[in-house]
């Protein structure tokens, strides 16, 4: 059976706990892109650090979490969007009316924390490719598979024509005689990964400026995020529709047997890893060729991190049984992952952007990292007591209270504590 917490709540523990996990875990790695210039994101050789320490976290991270907390947070986002709709219809309402209002209000959130806190938003992506995911819900578990991965086959497709086009685009570039229209093309596009000292500086001021000025420079390139979007929309609702298979199979509820989710954890996340450290070595390799770097990340490692997550799940199953205070912490973090997503923001702009400490731009990669435990302490520290005195974390009662247009209830007559079963 599914595991649920105790009490009038329902909810289905496993859930929660991989994405608490998840949540987590994708604040490990956006960590880089919140204290120095995005292409330090994929490229340590731009900045940041490409040795010692600061190259070990790159590495660690490229092989154990990078992509796969992001691919495992979809997949929970589309079982989630499933189970508030289905709950929906049990109640008499509307399920499609209840699942277009929490997008609407979602999309909302998403496009106010990327023009006024952070351009790595992916709340937007997430309430497009919700819409649109909705489409596919009447179909079996199987056709859902099938979709999800042809949709991933098509995100591959995409990024490797990309790819191949930047390989030429430099071939070009960097030709004797080339033309400036070549030079633009080429430094418009994976170009970008490489930035000059202007391009550096320019950065750093715009970061530790007023916040205003940030605002203003975020509004006046507002078509970046339609791209964006767009372009990793299949990407997003093929791992949403596999989610939906993996909470109507009982996968991601933890209704499995313990067997077979042994036998996925020990064949999947091996495989992963083994593929992690393909890509880190190739990277080095070629001091982090860009053209090489984005297509073996993004392209080529796509169904290796799709695997790694699934297996991903599968052990924290296996590992959370029997419940105890850990997976209680992890599954109230998961409770309140929309309050948490949005409080890394908050924290880390802080932390690193220029109307608070003011840090951006002068740590080294591994430097940046040591925000990272402490804010994961942070989030299994508040999570659960919040909880006992509350229904929902401080955003999620915001998105739930717009979503259906009024004040939701939000203290707890007095505090209850809840206890995982198996």
């Amino acid at each position: 059976m599914a595991t649920v917490l105790s009490g009038s709540t329902g909810r289905i523990v496993t859930l929660d706990i991989i994405r608490g996990i998840a949540v987590m875990g994708i604040f490990s790695v956006n960590i880089v892109a919140f204290a120095m210039i995005e292409a330090a994101y994929f490229n340590p050789g731009a900045y940041g650090g490409a040795s010692g320490a600061s190259l070990a976290v790159w590495a660690a991270n490229m092989i154990v979490i990078d992509g796969k907390m992001r691919t495992l947070f979809s997949m929970l986002f589309g079982a989630s969007m499933l189970l508030v709709i289905e709950r929906a219809e049990a109640s008499g309402q509307s399920g499609a009316a209840v699942h277009v209002r929490r997008m609407l209000v979602l999309l909302g959130f998403g496009l106010i924390h990327y023009f006024f806190i952070w351009f790595g938003d992916i709340l937007t992506l997430y309430a497009v490719s919700g819409l649109v995911a909705f489409l596919f819900r009447p179909l079996s578990n199987r056709t859902l598979m099938v979709f999800g991965a042809m949709l991933l086959g098509l995100h591959m497709l995409i990024f490797g024509g990309f790819s191949v086009a930047m390989y030429q685009a430099d071939v070009v570039a960097h030709a004797p005689g080339a033309t400036r229209a070549a030079i633009e093309r080429w430094n418009d596009g994976l170009g970008a990964f490489y930035p000059t000292a202007t391009q550096l500086a320019e950065d750093k001021a715009l970061h530790l400026g007023p916040w205003t000025s940030f605002v203003a420079h975020t509004f006046s390139e507002w078509q970046k995020i339609i791209p964006f979007t767009l372009l990793w929309m299949p990407n997003t609702i093929g791992l949403m529709l596999i989610g939906m298979a993996g909470y109507r199979s009982g996968y991601l509820t933890g209704e499995w047997s313990d067997t077979r989710y042994r036998r996925i954890a020990s064949a999947f996340i091996p495989l992963g890893l083994a593929a992690g450290l393909a890509v880190v070595i190739y990277d080095i390799s070629s001091r982090f060729y860009s053209v090489g770097l984005f297509g073996a990340f993004v392209v080529a490692d796509t169904p290796f991190i799709t695997l790694m997550a699934l297996g991903y799940a599968a052990l924290i199953i296996l590992l959370t049984r029997s419940g105890g205070w850990l997976s209680q912490r992890f599954a109230a973090a998961g409770r309140c992952a929309f309050t948490n997503y949005l409080g890394t923001s908050l924290i880390a702009t802080f932390v690193f952007y220029g109307w608070g400490l003011g840090f951006y731009g002068s740590v080294s990669r591994a430097q940046a990292w040591l925000l990272v435990p402490l804010v994961w302490v942070l989030m299994l520290a508040w999570s659960k007591p919040w909880l006992e005195r509350f229904h929902y974390g401080p955003f999620e009662w915001a998105w739930r209270s717009l979503a259906r247009g009024k004040l939701q209830p939000m203290r707890k007559e007095k505090p209850i504590g809840t206890a995982a079963t198996a």
